[in-house]
């Protein structure tokens, strides 16, 4: 074990969800905060200094970059820093993009602070820590990898499952008519229905989880 603190970077756009997260791993040996991002963004530029260890991301920012994108850029630096996802999003929309850009962990905002000073010092390690629910739904995808849903097709069905006619799923979306037709055939054929109907009934069912909005 090196006497060498773990730097963190706390990259969340609520101050007091920043304050939380420095009070409890502050208290842990071993482990120090130097530096807060409140965008993603920011996050980005501040990993590039090369005095962080391991970066404990958001997904969600408001505007601008999101927590899986900015997650890409950090990772894609030879060197960089590890990336712990902490948020509050769990579905396979907003856990996949993320451990697809190079998240080395996913951690929900409610895990015990245990936890998270652990799922911290694995990070560092290069090693791999998930959420139970977290866990659970990457298992099942990896059982039925044909159910994954984009995140514009989740999007798509999200707003079909609130009545909305192609042409308003386009509106709402920016899309034409003929791309949310074009998601809905991909999602049609993921999920094996045949109709709208079914197809929120089917995702619902397989817990694949709807964008919040």
């Amino acid at each position: 074990m090196t006497d060498t603190p773990i730097r963190l970077l706390l990259a969340d756009d609520h101050p007091v969800v920043r304050a939380g997260l420095r009070a409890v791993l502050e208290t842990e040996e071993g482990i120090t905060v130097v530096a807060e991002a409140a965008t993603a963004e920011d996050a980005v530029t501040r990993a590039a200094r090369g005095d962080i260890d391991v970066v404990l991301m958001d997904l969600q920012f408001g505007t601008g970059m999101n927590g899986a994108e900015a997650t890409a850029a950090i990772t894609a630096r030879p060197g960089s820093p590890r990336v712990l996802i902490v948020t509050t999003y769990d579905t396979d929309a907003d856990t996949l993009p993320a451990i697809e850009a190079g998240a080395t962990g996913y951690l929900l905002k409610d895990a015990p602070p245990e936890d998270l000073a652990a799922a911290v010092r694995t990070a560092a390690t290069g090693r791999t820590t998930l959420a139970p629910a977290v866990a659970d739904r990457l298992m099942n995808r990896l059982r039925a990898p044909g159910t994954a849903l984009t995140r514009r097709e989740t999007e798509v069905l999200a707003l079909v499952a609130e009545g909305l006619s192609n042409q308003a799923v386009g509106d709402r979306l920016h899309l034409t008519e003929g791309t949310v037709k074009s998601h809905l055939a991909r999602v049609y054929a993921k999920l094996g229905v045949e109709s709208r109907t079914a197809a929120v009934a089917a995702a619902v069912d397989l817990g694949l989880g709807l964008i919040r909005r």
